[in-house]
């Protein structure tokens, strides 16, 4: 009986060590985000303040009143960047996602000549640092009249997001058993049904976090597109940061705001396609 008690003892020990370790790390990971949350709508006094000032003494909207104001207000163009980095974000992430899924569902499910050489090829790209291709993608843009519109950006995009979409949708469907299909086959559906049918909404969880990965990197991403676009009409929301900045000082407040209002997006498409975001989904998916 002692040593059931002791077990019993040390077991909650170890599960209360662990929800505390969780506990602390979480709030390690989720600190810089709050902070910025703060900041957007403390005054410029508390966060210049030096020591910081931990406990805002006042909350108020001024940053985002500024945001939106007019001109000759420290107003800027916020609608017009965020619906240029949506309409580039869901076209380049549609665009990667039927081009990841194409050539994922081609590695899984076929054999062809040279393609695990292409497989490695392909991959390798992953490891080229996107800031490196700045140069040469600007002086191609700069031949073809790319520069500053959204389908250069759109292109940049969709180059960079395909070789992990089709790695990750790969890594999908080759769990999904091709008996699968083989059994919709026999019942009378065609190669492209039972795909629709029956093999996609198994392997949609993969499909889902790839489109999640392709739609915050072309959301989030600086570097490419503070070097290819110019005027308000192509900026997107991650270069609109600029509009804060002069020559001597940081609008820290205006961009916490701006930062807030680019999370805000990301948070929404996480929260509507959570439920798909479960791996294992084709455990059990043949019995008897």
């Amino acid at each position: 009986m002692a040593s059931a008690s002791q077990h019993r003892l040390r077991k909650r020990l170890l599960k209360a060590g662990h929800f505390i370790g969780l506990f602390l790390a979480m709030c390690v990971i989720t600190i810089p985000g709050l902070w910025v949350v703060l900041n957007s709508f403390r005054p410029t006094v508390e966060i210049m303040a030096k020591p910081p000032v931990w406990i805002p003494n006042s909350l108020n909207l001024d940053h985002y009143r500024a945001m939106f104001g007019g001109a000759g207000q420290g107003g800027i163009p916020v609608w017009t960047y965020f619906t240029n980095s949506l309409i580039i974000s869901v076209t380049s992430t549609l665009i990667a996602l039927l081009i990841g899924m194409a050539g994922g569902y081609a590695f899984a499910r076929y054999k062809f000549k040279g393609k695990a050489m292409t497989f490695v090829m392909l991959m390798a790209t992953r490891a080229v640092p996107g800031v490196a291709l700045s140069l040469p993608v600007f002086i191609i843009f700069g031949r073809t009249g790319l520069i500053d519109t959204h389908l250069g950006m759109i292109l940049v995009y969709v180059a960079l997001n395909v070789p992990f979409t089709i790695w990750l949708i790969d890594g999908f469907f080759r769990q999904v058993p091709k008996e699968l299909a083989e059994a919709a086959e026999i019942d009378g559906c065609t190669r492209w049904q039972a795909f629709w049918r029956v093999e996609f909404p198994v392997a949609r969880a993969g499909i889902a976090s790839a489109g999640i990965f392709a739609f915050l990197t072309s959301w989030n991403e600086y570097a490419l597109a503070s070097q290819l676009t110019r005027s308000v009409s192509s900026k997107t929301m991650p270069v609109g940061l600029l509009d804060f900045t002069s020559q001597f000082t940081l609008n820290w407040g205006g961009m916490c705001a701006l930062a807030v209002l680019m999370i805000i997006p990301a948070l929404i498409l996480t929260f509507l396609v959570q439920k798909h975001l479960i791996a294992g989904l084709t455990f059990g998916g043949v019995k008897g």
